[in-house]
């Protein structure tokens, strides 16, 4: 396990499960070709003037970032969050359900944003959970952090953004090795490596997407041999997109 994990560029103690070959952090996979970008970019000016609205009326909730890298960042950062769907009434939210498709349902601002949630009708998912838009006109840094801390979970997930204006990255917290996203969308392993964004002087959003891919789908991805959650990582790196 010490010499995978060295191999990688993690110090032995970091983790406890090894990593398949050819792994490497920080890496994501890119998902812009599996998707319609064009589209997706039309929905700039849509998505863009709804979340100004809700601004105005100062009503969504704060992001928290719970497994932070620096334990002294803010858990409440000051990013904002447009829930577009919710768990059913009488459920109790648990994170680790973001993919367990009948435990949610649309909110009212799926409601509002009717273009949105027919793009995300296209994407090769086979049912939908948690749907979430994450914005900030703050200037507002969200420090590095992991979603959880189970090597044996990997959501299957799309983050995706209409602009490239959000600085998203990802970071190898051993090396300090840091990768910004420049895609329209990815995925990538949430446990193994940290993930943040750094501050814009502008309005920027991201959208993300839990459910579960589609059978056939599904066949296009690696499975590691073990630690499941760096599945993003393990198909990013073996299609040499371990940095974009």
């Amino acid at each position: 396990m010490e010499a995978t994990i060295a191999k990688n560029g993690f110090p032995a103690a970091s983790f406890r499960a090894p990593l398949d070959d050819p792994i490497r952090y920080p890496s994501y996979k890119s998902f812009d070709e599996f998707i319609d970008v064009e589209r997706l970019r039309s929905l700039n000016d849509y998505i863009t003037r709804r979340i100004k609205r809700r601004i105005m009326d100062a009503q969504d909730s704060f992001f928290l970032n719970l497994h932070r890298l620096d334990q002294s960042s803010p858990y409440m950062p000051g990013a904002r969050e447009i829930w577009l769907t919710r768990t059913l009434s009488g459920t109790k939210y648990n994170y680790m359900d973001l993919d367990q498709c009948e435990l949610w349902e649309p909110t009212e601002a799926a409601k509002d944003l009717t273009l949105l949630m027919d793009f995300i009708g296209t994407l090769p998912f086979k049912c939908t959970g948690r749907m979430l838009i994450i914005y900030d006109e703050t200037g507002t840094p969200v420090p590095a952090h992991r979603d959880h801390e189970f090597e044996d979970v990997c959501h299957e997930f799309i983050w995706f953004r209409t602009n490239l204006r959000k600085p998203f990255y990802l970071l190898n917290h051993g090396t300090s090795e840091k990768v910004y996203v420049s895609s329209y969308s990815t995925w990538f392993d949430t446990v193994n490596q940290f993930h943040g964004s750094d501050p814009v002087d502008a309005l920027s959003f991201s959208v993300r997407i839990d459910g579960k891919f589609t059978d056939e789908f599904r066949h296009r991805i690696p499975n590691p041999l073990t630690n499941a959650a760096s599945t993003p990582s393990l198909w990013a790196c073996s299609t040499d997109q371990a940095t974009m």
